[in-house]
């Protein structure tokens, strides 16, 4: 069992408090959650395998600025076989293209379903934005303008949304905005808690544009990520997913990137199998929206990427003390480590400061009990 501070969940102990307890067996595994992300923008690219973009010299703002401060996948991919653009748009969205296997404007592919990601937002009273490059709002864009597409916007092919297709449907204007709005959304501290940004044809390495697409895109990535990192929605809670619809020459793999105050970032990178469902498993997770929809119940989250402080990976060793580890550690930060039996009276075995994610923790006066309760606190 896990022993809880009355009247509060674990989950709720571990996101307000920072403080991990439990009941310790041997062999127990502490199961962690994820960090109290509050803000979500997600920007989408286009078109590239992650191997056109990792080390690439048209790219020096990802690689030299980006990554060695984020969290990154090596294996992330867009569902099997799903293509084009715009069937993978609304799988972000829903789980699922829905039957999309075309760029088809939204008076053809739209749907009736309310069962998706910005309308479980809607009906918890999340708040939520599409900011979409070379429209000028007042509209919901249904048609295709200047460099802006349809295909690149999953919330036009949505009845509730759009009112089934009413260019002046009062809630789709409301919630569909140009990206022009965004510098002052942030400034104001005004923005929603989930906003999908989708650059305009140059800007999301779509169109050569008169030069390089990648070069375009890493342009654009750095003339909006800053203003996005220095705004108090992010530095409070928020995280940043840059990531590409679907890959140039199969499924992939393709690009994910994750910056947060809360991610382990450093350029950790692993090698998960993740797709879009992974992100619509994660968003829905974030926000506690469900149930989980379509393929996203199947899919692996991106836990992995954040930083998740838990206990877990109970051992007792051969001379009869017991080791387990602290995980999701901030480097430089210090981590007090204690023991009780009873949870009245509470003994330090551990004071370090972090070097990494992780502290191994072993408690040499463990010989002979039964059961005892463990917490660790992070200081500030």
């Amino acid at each position: 069992m896990y022993q809880v501070i009355p009247g509060v969940s674990l989950k709720r102990a571990v996101l307000l408090t920072g403080l991990l307890m439990m009941m310790v067996f041997p062999g127990m595994l502490f199961a962690g959650t994820l960090p109290p992300v509050k803000t979500v923008f997600i920007i989408m690219e286009e078109n590239h395998d992650w191997s056109d973009i990792l080390f690439s010299p048209s790219a020096p703002y990802i690689n030299q600025t980006l990554l060695p401060i984020s969290s990154y996948c090596s294996q992330y991919y867009n569902p099997y076989y799903n293509h084009p653009s715009e069937a993978n748009y609304v799988w972000l969205e829903a789980g699922s293209n829905l039957g999309i296997v075309d760029d088809g404007d939204p008076y053809t592919n739209h749907q009736s379903t309310t069962n998706h990601l910005t309308s479980l937002l809607n009906r918890a009273g999340i708040s939520w934005k599409a900011y979409m490059e070379d429209f000028s709002g007042g509209y919901v864009p249904l048609t295709l303008t200047n460099r802006y597409t349809y295909s690149h916007n999953p919330m036009v092919f949505f009845d509730d949304i759009t009112g089934t297709n009413d260019l002046y449907y009062p809630y789709g204007v409301a919630h569909i905005r140009p990206i022009t709005e965004l510098a002052g959304d942030l400034a104001s501290n005004n923005v929603a808690r989930y906003n999908f940004i989708t650059p305009n044809l140059c800007g999301d390495m779509h169109d050569p544009c008169g030069g390089d697409p990648i070069s375009h895109g890493d342009t654009w990535l750095s003339y909006y990520i800053p203003l996005i990192t220095n705004s108090a929605a992010y530095s409070n809670g928020g995280a940043i997913f840059i990531t590409w619809d679907e890959s140039e020459t199969s499924d992939g793999p393709i690009g994910m990137i994750v910056l947060s105050p809360l991610a382990r970032g450093g350029g950790y990178s692993n090698s998960v199998y993740y797709t879009h469902s992974s992100t619509l498993r994660t968003f829905q997770e974030i926000f506690n929206v469900g149930p989980l929809l379509r393929d996203a119940a199947n899919a692996t989250d991106l836990i992995d990427l954040f930083t998740v402080y838990q206990i877990k990976g109970m051992t007792n060793l051969s001379n009869g003390a017991c080791q387990f580890i602290v995980d999701g550690t901030t480097a430089g930060k210090t981590n007090i480590v204690e023991r009780s039996a009873d949870l009245l009276s509470w003994t330090p075995i551990s004071t370090n400061v972090a070097a990494t994610f992780s502290l191994t923790i072993t408690d040499p006066a463990a010989t002979g009990f039964r059961s005892r309760f463990y917490r660790s606190h992070q200081l500030p």
